[in-house]
């Protein structure tokens, strides 16, 4: 994974100059929003990165289909730029959604770290500024979410300028658009099933938590960055639509996990608080298959503490327990296993080069397998 590895060092170096451009137009009118500069390379500092790989090997799988060499170098310069630009928009995208989602739960760490807002409000409070340091702090993380919302389509189109191809350009553009339109109807969906769930019949609510993993997460962090990446790389329908078959249950497979961590995982390995899906009452799949297991009784107990805020540890253990005792924790590793299967059906299938199928199965256990 070494070429992997180089491409990151690419995306982080990326990222610092443009950021530091912009930064310094932020600073030319006026010195307070330094902050806004600030936090912005902070938080786009380091990470895992996966949306960024999964555009470069998707862009590699298609670029090298055909090649008896397998891996054609990769040079500076030419195409390799526009993938390192349009690579890193979708980092900054990611950077933007993260603290809009912070926002949303009202979570106050992000890595181990205090989330945008908290940091904000611990400025205000620092500087001993007039009125609510938790009003500034939730009113200026929106707007550094906005700010790089608005950064990572400035540099999508920088990278999209440096290809010759139309075609590649309107391919890759369209599925960019299209991702941002799933994942902020995904969020919504989301936030919709903590307060709708009630109101609907309990056997609808697995497919329901299903359709919000597909649109929150699958699409947007593996399926569409392949996309748009092969797309840069000029990919037939055929190439796309393997990428596809590939991608979305990867994605599936990746969410999750992620819900397993949200539940299990160990704050000092996921930066989270353990059990913070629990406290926001985030209606997951593990959360459905559990309703579905449990006798009545358990199921109003489950009811009534997810969501709580200020769930105590010990409770927090008794629902882990419940979600354990249920088989639900199995059911969805089962999932997961069924749903990488799939995925590395589809890759071996899929009409690209061979090097880059190889990265992209070591890159499908990485994200499945991971405990952050």
């Amino acid at each position: 994974m070494s070429e992997s590895i180089r491409f990151v060092d690419l995306i982080q170096s990326r990222i610092d100059g443009f950021l530091d451009a912009r930064a310094s137009i932020l600073v030319s009118i006026a010195d307070e929003l330094s902050p806004i500069a600030a936090f912005s390379r902070d938080f786009l500092s380091g990470g895992k990165r996966f949306r960024a790989l999964f555009c470069f090997w998707g862009w590699q799988a298609v670029r090298t289909a055909g090649d008896d060499a397998g891996d054609a170098p990769v040079l500076a310069g030419g195409p390799l730029d526009a993938v390192v630009s349009v690579a890193s928009a979708l980092e900054l995208f990611h950077a933007a959604a993260l603290v809009h989602d912070d926002l949303i739960d009202n979570s106050d760490t992000r890595r181990g770290k205090p989330s945008a807002h908290r940091r904000f409000q611990a400025l205000h409070d620092e500087e001993g500024w007039q009125g609510s340091g938790e009003s500034f702090g939730f009113g200026a993380a929106t707007l550094l979410g906005d700010l790089i919302l608005i950064l990572s389509d400035e540099l999508f189109d920088e990278g999209l300028q440096q290809l010759v191809s139309p075609a590649a350009r309107r391919s890759a553009r369209a599925e960019f658009n299209r991702m941002r339109i799933d994942v902020t109807a995904g969020q919504y969906l989301d936030i919709f099933e903590e307060i709708g769930w009630a109101g609907r019949p309990d056997a609808d609510q697995l497919a329901r938590a299903e359709r919000v993993i597909v649109y929150k997460s699958a699409k947007y962090s593996i399926e569409s960055p392949l996309l748009i990446g092969a797309s840069l790389a000029g990919a037939t329908v055929g190439q796309l639509e393997a990428l596809r078959a590939f991608g979305l249950p990867l994605g599936i497979a990746y969410q999750l996990r992620d819900d397993l961590l949200g539940v299990f995982g160990d704050a000092e390995v996921t930066g989270k608080p353990s059990g913070d899906d629990l406290r926001e009452g985030k209606r997951t799949v593990l959360i459905a298959l559990t309703r579905e297991a449990v006798p009545a009784g358990a199921r109003a107990a489950l009811d009534e503490l997810l969501g709580d805020p200020d769930l105590t540890p010990q409770q927090i253990q008794t629902l882990q327990m419940t979600i354990r005792e249920s088989g639900a924790v199995d059911t969805v590793e089962g999932m997961i296993a069924r749903n990488v299967e799939r995925a590395i059906a589809a890759l071996e299938e899929a009409p690209i080069g061979d090097a880059a199928k190889a990265h992209l199965r070591e890159l499908a256990v990485t994200v499945t397998r991971r405990t952050a």
